[in-house]
Protein backbone atom coordinates (compact mmCIF):
# COMPACT_ATOMS: atom_id res chain seq x y z
CA UNK A 1 0.00 0.00 0.00
CA UNK A 2 1.53 3.17 -0.59
CA UNK A 3 0.36 6.87 0.52
CA UNK A 4 0.33 8.75 -2.37
CA UNK A 5 -0.60 12.49 -0.31
CA UNK A 6 2.20 12.35 2.37
CA UNK A 7 0.24 14.46 5.63
CA UNK A 8 2.05 17.93 6.13
CA UNK A 9 3.65 16.34 9.22
CA UNK A 10 5.80 14.02 6.79
CA UNK A 11 6.40 16.14 4.41
CA UNK A 12 8.62 18.58 6.34
CA UNK A 13 10.42 15.52 7.81
CA UNK A 14 11.47 14.25 4.57
CA UNK A 15 14.46 15.82 4.01
CA UNK A 16 15.80 13.70 7.34
CA UNK A 17 15.05 10.45 5.40
CA UNK A 18 16.76 11.74 2.23
CA UNK A 19 19.74 13.02 3.43
CA UNK A 20 20.31 9.35 5.14
CA UNK A 21 19.28 7.64 2.23
CA UNK A 22 22.29 9.76 0.42
CA UNK A 23 24.54 8.76 3.15
CA UNK A 24 24.15 5.27 2.40
CA UNK A 25 21.47 4.03 5.07
CA UNK A 26 18.01 2.99 5.36
CA UNK A 27 15.63 5.71 6.80
CA UNK A 28 11.98 5.38 7.74
CA UNK A 29 8.87 6.58 9.39
CA UNK A 30 7.25 4.51 12.51
CA UNK A 31 4.94 3.77 14.84
CA UNK A 32 1.90 5.49 15.81
CA UNK A 33 2.22 8.79 13.14
CA UNK A 34 1.83 5.68 10.20
CA UNK A 35 -0.93 4.45 11.97
CA UNK A 36 -2.38 7.80 12.79
CA UNK A 37 -1.81 8.82 8.89
CA UNK A 38 -3.35 5.98 7.94
CA UNK A 39 -6.55 6.52 9.93
CA UNK A 40 -6.22 10.49 9.39
CA UNK A 41 -6.23 11.11 12.95
CA UNK A 42 -4.08 13.88 13.77
CA UNK A 43 -0.16 13.20 13.98
CA UNK A 44 1.70 14.57 16.59
CA UNK A 45 4.88 12.99 17.15
CA UNK A 46 7.14 11.88 13.90
CA UNK A 47 9.83 9.07 14.91
CA UNK A 48 12.58 8.15 12.55
CA UNK A 49 14.38 4.92 12.27
CA UNK A 50 17.39 4.01 10.45
CA UNK A 51 19.59 1.14 9.74
CA UNK A 52 22.48 4.60 11.03
CA UNK A 53 23.90 3.61 14.16
CA UNK A 54 23.89 6.86 16.06
CA UNK A 55 27.55 8.14 15.64
CA UNK A 56 26.61 7.64 12.04
CA UNK A 57 23.52 9.89 12.20
CA UNK A 58 25.33 12.27 13.72
CA UNK A 59 27.96 12.51 10.80
CA UNK A 60 24.96 13.13 8.62
CA UNK A 61 23.54 15.88 10.31
CA UNK A 62 25.61 19.46 11.77
CA UNK A 63 22.89 19.39 15.01
CA UNK A 64 22.56 16.72 16.76
CA UNK A 65 21.60 16.03 20.90
CA UNK A 66 22.16 12.88 22.41
CA UNK A 67 19.04 12.55 24.08
CA UNK A 68 18.89 8.29 24.76
CA UNK A 69 22.23 7.79 22.51
CA UNK A 70 22.79 4.77 24.58
CA UNK A 71 19.12 3.59 23.51
CA UNK A 72 19.89 4.63 19.96
CA UNK A 73 17.78 7.75 19.80
CA UNK A 74 19.51 10.95 18.42
CA UNK A 75 17.55 14.20 18.51
CA UNK A 76 18.33 15.48 14.70
CA UNK A 77 17.37 19.60 14.49
CA UNK A 78 16.25 20.75 11.36
CA UNK A 79 15.99 24.68 11.93
CA UNK A 80 13.37 24.72 14.67
CA UNK A 81 11.92 21.22 14.69
CA UNK A 82 13.64 18.39 16.22
CA UNK A 83 13.15 14.96 14.71
CA UNK A 84 13.96 11.88 17.13
CA UNK A 85 16.51 9.48 14.67
CA UNK A 86 16.53 5.98 16.30
CA UNK A 87 18.58 3.28 14.95
CA UNK A 88 17.09 -0.40 14.38
CA UNK A 89 17.61 -2.05 17.20
CA UNK A 90 16.95 -5.58 19.00
CA UNK A 91 15.97 -5.75 23.23
CA UNK A 92 18.38 -7.65 25.41
CA UNK A 93 16.60 -9.59 28.59
CA UNK A 94 13.67 -7.05 30.27
CA UNK A 95 15.28 -7.56 33.82
CA UNK A 96 12.19 -5.79 35.60
CA UNK A 97 9.26 -5.97 33.47
CA UNK A 98 9.80 -2.53 31.98
CA UNK A 99 12.97 -2.44 30.49
CA UNK A 100 15.93 -4.23 28.41
CA UNK A 101 19.45 -4.53 30.43
CA UNK A 102 20.06 -3.28 27.36
CA UNK A 103 20.04 -2.69 23.31
CA UNK A 104 22.21 -4.18 20.28
CA UNK A 105 21.78 -2.36 17.42
CA UNK A 106 21.25 -3.84 14.09
CA UNK A 107 20.81 -2.97 10.71
CA UNK A 108 17.35 -4.90 9.90
CA UNK A 109 14.49 -3.28 10.17
CA UNK A 110 12.13 -6.28 10.73
CA UNK A 111 14.33 -6.84 13.57
CA UNK A 112 13.30 -3.51 14.71
CA UNK A 113 9.60 -4.24 13.94
CA UNK A 114 9.48 -7.18 15.76
CA UNK A 115 9.82 -5.72 19.27
CA UNK A 116 6.76 -3.38 19.27
CA UNK A 117 3.80 -3.40 20.88
CA UNK A 118 0.88 -3.72 18.61
CA UNK A 119 0.38 -4.34 15.27
CA UNK A 120 -0.93 -1.39 14.13
CA UNK A 121 1.92 0.31 15.79
CA UNK A 122 4.48 -1.81 13.85
CA UNK A 123 3.94 0.02 10.45
CA UNK A 124 7.30 1.97 8.82
CA UNK A 125 6.77 4.54 6.00
CA UNK A 126 9.68 5.60 3.38
CA UNK A 127 10.10 7.87 1.80
CA UNK A 128 8.12 7.29 -1.84
CA UNK A 129 5.12 6.80 0.39
CA UNK A 130 4.86 2.68 0.42
CA UNK A 131 3.64 1.10 3.70
CA UNK A 132 5.92 -1.69 4.87
CA UNK A 133 3.56 -4.01 6.53
CA UNK A 134 5.26 -7.14 8.11
CA UNK A 135 2.51 -8.47 10.78
CA UNK A 136 -0.60 -7.89 9.19
CA UNK A 137 -1.15 -4.64 10.95
CA UNK A 138 -3.40 -3.07 7.66
CA UNK A 139 -6.05 -5.69 7.82
CA UNK A 140 -5.94 -5.29 11.90
CA UNK A 141 -6.80 -1.82 11.00
CA UNK A 142 -9.41 -2.37 8.53
CA UNK A 143 -11.24 -4.64 11.58
CA UNK A 144 -10.39 -2.21 13.94
CA UNK A 145 -8.51 -4.67 15.76
CA UNK A 146 -5.43 -4.65 18.64
CA UNK A 147 -3.49 -7.46 18.36
CA UNK A 148 0.19 -8.11 19.70
CA UNK A 149 2.94 -8.80 17.61
CA UNK A 150 4.24 -12.08 17.57
CA UNK A 151 3.59 -13.85 21.20
CA UNK A 152 1.10 -11.59 23.25
CA UNK A 153 2.42 -12.88 26.76
CA UNK A 154 6.30 -11.98 25.39
CA UNK A 155 4.98 -9.05 24.39
CA UNK A 156 3.50 -7.85 27.86
CA UNK A 157 6.24 -9.89 29.90
CA UNK A 158 8.93 -7.66 28.06
CA UNK A 159 6.96 -4.59 29.32
CA UNK A 160 4.13 -4.87 31.28
CA UNK A 161 3.10 -1.22 30.62
CA UNK A 162 2.05 -2.02 27.63
CA UNK A 163 -0.89 -4.01 29.37
CA UNK A 164 -2.01 -0.67 29.96
CA UNK A 165 -1.15 0.72 26.96
CA UNK A 166 -3.61 -1.60 25.50
CA UNK A 167 -6.59 -0.20 27.04
CA UNK A 168 -5.37 2.66 26.66
CA UNK A 169 -5.44 2.17 23.21
CA UNK A 170 -9.01 0.49 22.91
CA UNK A 171 -10.33 3.80 24.46
CA UNK A 172 -8.27 6.38 21.91
CA UNK A 173 -9.24 4.37 18.88
CA UNK A 174 -11.83 2.75 19.32
CA UNK A 175 -10.08 -0.68 18.78
CA UNK A 176 -11.06 -3.91 20.00
CA UNK A 177 -8.59 -5.93 21.71
CA UNK A 178 -8.13 -9.66 19.63
CA UNK A 179 -8.95 -12.65 22.09
CA UNK A 180 -5.20 -13.91 22.22
CA UNK A 181 -3.63 -10.47 23.38
CA UNK A 182 -6.72 -9.60 25.72
CA UNK A 183 -6.02 -13.22 27.21
CA UNK A 184 -2.88 -12.56 28.21
CA UNK A 185 -3.34 -8.77 29.26
CA UNK A 186 -5.81 -10.22 31.64
CA UNK A 187 -3.40 -13.31 32.65
CA UNK A 188 -0.48 -11.19 32.94
CA UNK A 189 -2.32 -7.85 34.68
CA UNK A 190 -0.43 -9.13 38.48
CA UNK A 191 2.86 -7.42 36.76
CA UNK A 192 1.77 -3.95 36.85
CA UNK A 193 2.09 -3.59 40.19
CA UNK A 194 5.99 -3.29 39.29
CA UNK A 195 5.45 -0.64 37.21
CA UNK A 196 5.82 2.82 38.43
CA UNK A 197 2.24 4.42 39.59
CA UNK A 198 3.90 7.45 37.14
CA UNK A 199 3.38 5.83 34.15
CA UNK A 200 0.43 3.77 35.17
CA UNK A 201 -0.96 7.08 35.84
CA UNK A 202 -0.32 8.70 32.30
CA UNK A 203 -2.09 5.47 30.59
CA UNK A 204 -4.80 5.23 32.45
CA UNK A 205 -5.56 9.04 32.84
CA UNK A 206 -5.38 9.07 28.68
CA UNK A 207 -7.57 6.34 28.84
CA UNK A 208 -10.50 8.59 30.83
CA UNK A 209 -10.21 11.23 28.49
CA UNK A 210 -10.35 9.49 25.44
CA UNK A 211 -13.39 9.18 23.01
CA UNK A 212 -13.69 5.71 23.30
CA UNK A 213 -13.09 5.68 26.99
CA UNK A 214 -15.89 3.46 27.68
CA UNK A 215 -14.42 0.95 25.91
CA UNK A 216 -10.90 1.10 27.70
CA UNK A 217 -12.49 0.84 30.58
CA UNK A 218 -14.48 -2.33 29.73
CA UNK A 219 -11.56 -4.26 29.18
CA UNK A 220 -9.87 -2.68 31.99
CA UNK A 221 -12.50 -3.82 34.31
CA UNK A 222 -13.31 -7.82 32.80
CA UNK A 223 -9.69 -8.14 32.75
CA UNK A 224 -9.58 -7.41 36.40
CA UNK A 225 -6.33 -5.23 35.96
CA UNK A 226 -8.01 -2.88 38.40
CA UNK A 227 -6.90 -5.07 40.89
CA UNK A 228 -3.36 -4.10 40.64
CA UNK A 229 -4.20 -0.08 40.68
CA UNK A 230 -3.48 1.99 43.40
CA UNK A 231 -6.45 1.27 45.94
CA UNK A 232 -9.12 0.06 43.27
CA UNK A 233 -8.55 -3.90 43.89
CA UNK A 234 -12.45 -4.92 44.19
CA UNK A 235 -13.58 -1.68 42.56
CA UNK A 236 -14.71 -3.42 39.61
CA UNK A 237 -18.40 -2.51 40.19
CA UNK A 238 -17.87 0.81 40.87
CA UNK A 239 -15.95 1.32 37.66
CA UNK A 240 -19.04 -0.48 35.80
CA UNK A 241 -21.20 2.59 37.75
CA UNK A 242 -18.84 5.19 35.89
CA UNK A 243 -18.83 3.99 32.83
CA UNK A 244 -22.43 2.95 32.62
CA UNK A 245 -23.65 6.57 34.70
CA UNK A 246 -23.19 8.98 31.72
CA UNK A 247 -24.94 8.95 28.28
CA UNK A 248 -23.68 7.38 25.61
CA UNK A 249 -21.74 9.87 24.03
CA UNK A 250 -20.44 11.71 26.99
CA UNK A 251 -16.50 12.60 26.67
CA UNK A 252 -14.64 14.17 29.45
CA UNK A 253 -13.50 17.64 28.66
CA UNK A 254 -10.66 17.51 30.99
CA UNK A 255 -8.02 14.94 33.48
CA UNK A 256 -9.26 17.24 36.79
CA UNK A 257 -13.24 16.31 35.82
CA UNK A 258 -12.67 12.60 34.71
CA UNK A 259 -10.45 11.67 37.48
CA UNK A 260 -13.22 13.01 39.47
CA UNK A 261 -15.82 11.54 38.31
CA UNK A 262 -13.77 8.33 38.95
CA UNK A 263 -13.50 9.07 42.47
CA UNK A 264 -17.16 9.58 42.80
CA UNK A 265 -17.98 6.49 41.45
CA UNK A 266 -15.53 4.89 43.58
CA UNK A 267 -17.07 6.69 46.87
CA UNK A 268 -13.18 8.06 47.49
CA UNK A 269 -13.99 10.23 50.57
CA UNK A 270 -10.46 11.76 51.32
CA UNK A 271 -9.33 12.52 47.74
CA UNK A 272 -5.97 13.78 48.54
CA UNK A 273 -4.66 10.75 49.79
CA UNK A 274 -6.26 8.69 47.08
CA UNK A 275 -4.30 10.84 44.48
CA UNK A 276 -1.10 10.71 46.41
CA UNK A 277 -0.73 7.08 46.04
CA UNK A 278 -0.82 7.89 42.30
CA UNK A 279 2.06 10.41 42.46
CA UNK A 280 -0.26 13.12 41.12
CA UNK A 281 1.06 16.82 41.73
CA UNK A 282 -0.71 18.82 44.85
CA UNK A 283 -2.30 21.63 41.85
CA UNK A 284 -3.94 18.18 40.32
CA UNK A 285 -4.87 16.96 43.77
CA UNK A 286 -6.57 20.34 44.70
CA UNK A 287 -8.40 20.54 41.56
CA UNK A 288 -9.97 17.28 41.73
CA UNK A 289 -10.57 17.95 45.50
CA UNK A 290 -12.60 20.68 44.71
CA UNK A 291 -14.38 19.61 42.02
CA UNK A 292 -15.62 16.47 43.79
CA UNK A 293 -16.69 18.85 46.95
CA UNK A 294 -18.38 20.94 44.70
CA UNK A 295 -20.24 17.87 42.57
CA UNK A 296 -21.27 16.30 46.38
CA UNK A 297 -22.27 19.84 47.48
CA UNK A 298 -24.03 20.64 44.45
CA UNK A 299 -26.37 17.53 44.96
CA UNK A 300 -28.06 19.04 47.84
CA UNK A 301 -27.55 22.94 47.31
CA UNK A 302 -29.20 25.04 44.41
CA UNK A 303 -26.48 27.47 42.74
CA UNK A 304 -26.24 30.45 45.05
CA UNK A 305 -23.68 33.10 44.86
CA UNK A 306 -21.89 31.27 48.03
CA UNK A 307 -21.70 28.35 46.03
CA UNK A 308 -20.11 30.04 42.96
CA UNK A 309 -17.42 32.27 44.92
CA UNK A 310 -16.45 28.97 47.33
CA UNK A 311 -15.71 27.39 44.08
CA UNK A 312 -15.46 29.19 41.50
CA UNK A 313 -17.62 29.30 38.40
CA UNK A 314 -14.67 27.30 36.37
CA UNK A 315 -15.43 24.61 38.83
CA UNK A 316 -19.07 24.31 39.00
CA UNK A 317 -19.57 24.49 35.32
CA UNK A 318 -17.72 21.00 35.12
CA UNK A 319 -19.85 19.87 37.35
CA UNK A 320 -22.90 21.07 36.00
CA UNK A 321 -21.47 19.20 33.20
CA UNK A 322 -21.21 16.05 34.90
CA UNK A 323 -24.86 16.04 36.38
CA UNK A 324 -26.46 17.13 32.98
CA UNK A 325 -24.61 13.67 31.42
CA UNK A 326 -25.75 12.31 34.31
CA UNK A 327 -29.38 12.95 33.24
CA UNK A 328 -29.55 15.29 36.27
CA UNK A 329 -30.77 19.17 36.46
CA UNK A 330 -28.15 21.61 35.54
CA UNK A 331 -27.88 25.13 35.30
CA UNK A 332 -25.23 26.71 33.82
CA UNK A 333 -26.55 30.06 32.64
CA UNK A 334 -27.27 30.83 36.34
CA UNK A 335 -23.83 29.81 37.25
CA UNK A 336 -22.39 32.41 34.65
CA UNK A 337 -24.93 34.95 35.64
CA UNK A 338 -24.19 34.31 39.41
CA UNK A 339 -20.82 34.84 38.86
CA UNK A 340 -21.42 38.05 37.26
CA UNK A 341 -23.06 39.60 40.14
CA UNK A 342 -20.58 38.50 42.38
CA UNK A 343 -18.88 41.75 43.84
CA UNK A 344 -15.83 40.03 44.67
CA UNK A 345 -13.86 37.28 43.80
CA UNK A 346 -11.88 36.15 46.46
CA UNK A 347 -10.83 37.94 49.60
CA UNK A 348 -7.69 39.84 47.68
CA UNK A 349 -10.70 41.42 46.21
CA UNK A 350 -11.91 43.06 49.82
CA UNK A 351 -11.82 47.12 50.07
CA UNK A 352 -10.82 46.32 53.37
CA UNK A 353 -7.58 44.02 54.71
CA UNK A 354 -6.05 42.70 57.88
CA UNK A 355 -3.59 45.06 58.35
CA UNK A 356 -6.62 48.00 58.19
CA UNK A 357 -8.34 46.31 60.64
CA UNK A 358 -5.25 46.22 62.87
CA UNK A 359 -4.20 50.02 62.32
CA UNK A 360 -7.09 51.35 62.30
CA UNK A 361 -9.49 49.73 64.75
CA UNK A 362 -6.88 48.46 66.90
CA UNK A 363 -7.64 44.63 66.49
CA UNK A 364 -4.84 42.15 67.11
CA UNK A 365 -3.80 39.62 65.11
CA UNK A 366 -5.25 36.73 65.88
CA UNK A 367 -8.24 34.45 65.29
CA UNK A 368 -10.99 37.54 66.25
CA UNK A 369 -9.51 39.23 63.22
CA UNK A 370 -9.71 36.36 60.60
CA UNK A 371 -13.32 35.89 62.81
CA UNK A 372 -13.89 39.67 61.11
CA UNK A 373 -13.15 39.44 57.90
CA UNK A 374 -14.54 36.07 57.62
CA UNK A 375 -17.77 38.04 58.08
CA UNK A 376 -17.38 40.64 56.16
CA UNK A 377 -16.25 38.36 52.98
CA UNK A 378 -19.75 36.83 53.41
CA UNK A 379 -21.74 39.79 53.84
CA UNK A 380 -19.95 41.48 50.87
CA UNK A 381 -20.42 38.16 48.58
CA UNK A 382 -24.41 37.28 50.24
CA UNK A 383 -25.17 41.36 48.97
CA UNK A 384 -25.82 42.82 52.35
CA UNK A 385 -22.88 45.11 52.53
CA UNK A 386 -21.54 46.85 49.17
CA UNK A 387 -17.80 46.85 48.76
CA UNK A 388 -16.63 49.78 49.90
CA UNK A 389 -14.22 51.08 52.66
CA UNK A 390 -16.98 53.60 54.32
CA UNK A 391 -19.20 50.92 54.13
CA UNK A 392 -17.61 48.19 55.78
CA UNK A 393 -15.97 50.02 58.19
CA UNK A 394 -19.61 50.85 59.21
CA UNK A 395 -20.63 47.27 59.41
CA UNK A 396 -17.42 46.26 61.25
CA UNK A 397 -18.83 49.35 64.47
CA UNK A 398 -22.41 47.12 64.48
CA UNK A 399 -20.12 44.06 65.12
CA UNK A 400 -19.54 42.93 68.51
CA UNK A 401 -16.30 41.93 68.83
Amino acid sequence: MRLTNLPSEFQKALPILEKLQAAGYEAYFVGGSVRDALLERPIHDVDIATSAYPQEVKSVFPRTVDIGIEHGTVLVLDGETGYEVTTFRTEDVYVDYRRPSGVTFVRSLEEDLLRRDFTVNAFALDSSGQIIDLFEGLADLDHRLLRAVGVPAERFQEDALRIMRGFRFAASLGFTLEPATFEAMAELAPLLAKISVERVFIEFDKLLIAPHWRAGLTSLTVSGAYDYLPDMAEKGAALETLRDDFTEDYQFTSSEQAWSALLLALNIRDVKPFLKKWKTSNDFQKAVDQLVSAYRERLSAEPSRQLVYRYGKDCLLLVEDLRQAKGLSSQPALIQKLDEVLPIHSKQDMAITGRDLIQDFGITPGPQLGDILDELERAIVAGEVENERKLLEEKIKEMHW
